[in-house]
């Protein structure tokens, strides 16, 4: 199967605008932006056909094409990165059985969580959409909460039924933790990873349906997906202790410059 990826991104992003060009200085002191990283990301990837950045703005262009990545220019009226991947796909056209979306505020997405994605989807027919989720360790579930009580809008959570398939997603941490669990058990929290894969076909209905409800007040595009009848494959990945963080806000920039740091990543 020939694998696609796209990397949507904008300059005009409503919490942190400017972001993709914001600058992350790594274990050698040099700073690259965030539009670098992901695709290196995404680069180091095995098996796939494609890399390509997906954006409307001509700076992110300008210093996408500067690192040697190839840019498909998008319209201005995607609303998210998933309307942004079906316009990239519809103007480089077909030839690709599953398009995976790594989001671009993503640089410390492990190679392996995607390529266990696009797996899961290989092994299961009927899945139409997959995404990883990560069992999160303490340090993680405290952060999470932490930034909820400041208010600020930190990772997202994942439920799923027994059969792996999404019963939703949140901004908030679901379930609810009653107590934190103590040493030796597991955590019942799912950090959802920013990556989906896709069919193309569910990629291109996607923008033919309307926000939904619940997408509209989570601010998460994979909800309007399941608001339209399609399930979410959410497929559990092993971190190998490597830290996993997006930049949502300004004050994660530290936090991922030291985890570049730690891991020796330049």
């Amino acid at each position: 199967m020939s694998v696609l990826i796209v990397i949507p991104a904008r300059f005009a992003s409503t919490r942190y605008p400017g972001k993709p060009l914001v600058g992350l200085r790594g274990a050698d002191g040099r700073v690259k932006t965030l539009i670098h990283r992901s695709w290196e990301a995404a680069c180091a990837v095995q098996g796939i056909a494609r890399v390509v950045v997906a954006t409307d703005d001509d700076r992110i262009s300008r210093a996408a094409k500067g690192f040697g990545a190839e840019v498909v220019m998008t319209s201005q009226d995607c609303a998210n990165g998933t309307e942004r991947c079906a316009d990239a796909l519809a103007r480089l056209g077909e030839g690709f059985d599953i398009i995976v979306n790594l989001q671009g505020d993503a640089p410390l997405t492990p190679s392996w969580f995607v390529e266990d994605l696009v797996a899961a989807l290989r092994a299961d027919s009927a899945a139409q959409v997959a995404t990883p989720v990560l069992r999160c360790d303490l340090h993680a579930l405290q952060s999470f909460v932490e930034d909820r009580h400041q208010g600020r809008v930190g990772g997202t959570t994942a439920v799923f039924d027994n059969h792996h398939r999404a019963m939703y997603f949140s901004k908030e941490v679901i379930p609810h933790v009653a107590r934190l669990p103590g040493p030796g058990e597991n955590i019942p929290v799912f950090h959802h990873v920013g990556v989906y894969a896709y069919r193309p076909r569910v990629l291109m209905e996607y923008p033919e349906w309307p926000a939904g409800w619940l997408e509209t007040q989570e601010g998460l595009e994979q909800l309007r997906f399941m608001e339209n009848g399609v399930d979410v494959l959410c497929v559990e990945v092993d971190g190998r202790g490597r830290a996993f963080w997006e930049l949502n806000n300004p004050e994660d920039v530290p936090r991922i410059e030291a985890k570049l740091a730690e891991m020796g990543i330049s």
